[in-house]
């Protein structure tokens, strides 16, 4: 057992480990080892400033789900917008569910935006399921609201959605698309443009939006299929 792991052990909450594992099926329960995630980012914020912290971001793949969640909070604190992509394209690959995708959301995304689309179209092209994912996530979390483009829809709409995972986060931006950007959006659902269970998945994502006024989830409820 590393260094880091018997750390990591020392933070271990069973029973929220068994409650968490049920929200990850995708990850074996004897990989998780359940540290609470307010624990595990006070502890990236010190184990960051540290030397041993490089070695531990080579060291891929890692073992435990935690061990993943907390080289992504390490990378969330880069701050050179061009090694944080060159570490990210690096651990991406190694990403194994849902919960360490989409809770990796740097800050310093925000402030290179026009940087930053040509990384998500890149990984939206990506073999890896998760990788996609990121990009579906990145693309809804930082140009949905004053970097909107309509271009944005179709390259999400176009991405194959046979995995469980990317139909979810699909439908997740879409729903989320509505409520920001309603009469640009409302076309994919209207006319159907994207695979069955996304777009019902969508609708059901977006009625169960406090963000969506009720007279328009009444228009998406005659949309579903």
């Amino acid at each position: 057992m590393t260094e880091i792991q018997k750390a990591l052990f020392e933070m271990q909450d069973l029973k929220y480990r068994d409650f968490h594992a049920r929200l990850m099926p995708t990850v074996s329960n004897e990989l998780i080892i359940g540290v609470r995630t307010p624990a595990l980012r006070k502890f990236a914020a010190e184990f960051s400033k540290s030397a041993k912290s490089e070695t531990f971001l080579s060291a891929l793949p890692h073992k435990y789900y935690e061990e993943n969640n907390l080289h992504a909070f390490i990378l969330e604190k880069i701050n050179d917008f061009n090694e944080l992509i060159i570490s990210l394209d690096k651990f991406l690959p190694y990403v194994d569910n849902w919960a360490t995708c989409d809770m990796m959301s740097p800050k310093i995304f925000q402030k290179n935006r026009g940087l930053l689309l040509p990384h998500i179209r890149k990984w939206l092209t990506s073999p890896h399921l998760y990788t996609v994912r990121f990009g579906i996530v990145t693309l809804m979390k930082h140009f949905l609201d004053d970097a909107f483009s309509a271009e944005y829809l179709p390259l999400v709409a176009s991405v194959p959605t046979d995995e469980y995972y990317l139909s979810m986060a699909v439908a997740w931006f879409f729903a989320t698309a509505l409520t920001k950007k309603w009469e640009e959006t409302l076309p994919y659902i209207a006319e159907k443009r994207l695979d069955v269970e996304t777009h019902n998945r969508s609708i059901r994502k977006a009625i169960d939006s406090l963000q969506i006024p009720s007279e328009r989830k009444k228009l998406l409820r005659t949309f579903k299929i």
